[in-house]
């Protein structure tokens, strides 16, 4: 038997990278249909050789984490990448991915990318927002190679995707932090200012050793239905020091009288754009759930 993490799946086919280093075209056993679960990359799996290149996969670990788009497990981290310009910073969207990487315990961290087309000094503005919720920002220039090098740094012994809207630039990032990889980049159409999906199937590229970027189509927030209004405020990362501390259990740091949240929001410890963000995505929360559960 040997270990190994599945990086790549195909028509049925998983390829998995083992232990000893060497990469084997593997079926899985017809149990997963039959329990309806399947491999899929990222996922830790046990498998035994057919013969000197094959194998079958006989167990699946634990999954820590698991996405539904993309199809992928075990994730470290994100990187999540947004632009100065062309396309501009959406940052309700910026929230609700964040969102849907807190809610799946990834951790995240936030790239401007074309820096050299921010003549607004949007990232200032920017990182003092989200530094304030304790992520790390870095200002790149994919084109030119500006804050590659930072990126790679914090990707060492993990498994990281990149996430963002369209059009920002990650394959250009990707193509920089690993040469050997040639994707196609789509260029930005002028007429939509969005650029074109160039990526067709997700799968794990090894960059360095034990090292892995999720080479993926899309990365798509998490549907809002799903998460209970009590639920959101874990999603945010600067509240969980305060949540507990408020007067009543149940505080959903609206308007209730003793909340710690709100405290702090007056007194600039968490920034007001992320706190009226959480009151918008609360709202739109409750109205799905009454909408689909009845709540």
């Amino acid at each position: 038997m040997l270990e190994g993490v599945v990086i790549r799946g195909i028509a049925g086919f998983y390829y998995v990278k083992a232990e000893d280093l060497n990469e084997y075209e593997c079926k899985a056993r017809g149990i997963f249909r039959k329990e309806k679960i399947s491999p899929v990359v990222g996922d830790r799996v046990i498998f035994e050789l057919t013969d000197n290149k094959h194998g079958i996969i006989t167990e699946i670990k634990q999954r820590k984490n698991f996405l539904i788009r993309p199809n992928v497990a075990n994730v470290d981290q994100a990187i999540v990448v947004f632009s100065s310009k062309n396309p501009s910073p959406n940052l309700n969207l910026l929230d609700r991915l964040l969102i849907t990487i807190e809610h799946n315990n990834i951790e995240a961290i936030l790239c401007m990318n074309k820096s050299d087309l921010d003549e607004e000094g949007l990232y200032n503005k920017i990182q003092l927002i989200y530094s304030k919720a304790g992520y790390k920002i870095i200002n790149t220039c994919g084109v030119n190679n500006i804050g590659i090098d930072e990126i790679n740094k914090n990707l060492t012994g993990k498994i990281s995707v990149f996430a963002g809207p369209s059009g920002v630039g990650k394959s250009t990032i990707f193509n920089q932090l690993q040469d050997k990889i040639k994707m196609e980049t789509g260029d930005v159409s002028l007429k939509a200012n969005r650029g074109k999906h160039t990526t067709r199937h997700a799968e794990l590229v090894e960059i360095k050793s034990g090292t892995y970027l999720v080479d993926t189509p899309g990365f798509s927030s998490i549907d809002l239905k799903y998460i209970k209004p009590e639920e959101l405020q874990f999603d945010f990362k600067e509240f969980k020091p305060y949540i507990g501390m408020c007067k009543f259990n149940s505080c959903l740091h609206l308007k209730e009288i003793g909340c710690k949240v709100k405290e702090k929001v007056n007194d600039g410890t968490i920034s007001k754009e992320r706190y009226e963000s959480y009151t918008d995505i609360l709202k739109e929360i409750k109205d799905l759930r009454r909408g689909y559960y009845g709540d």
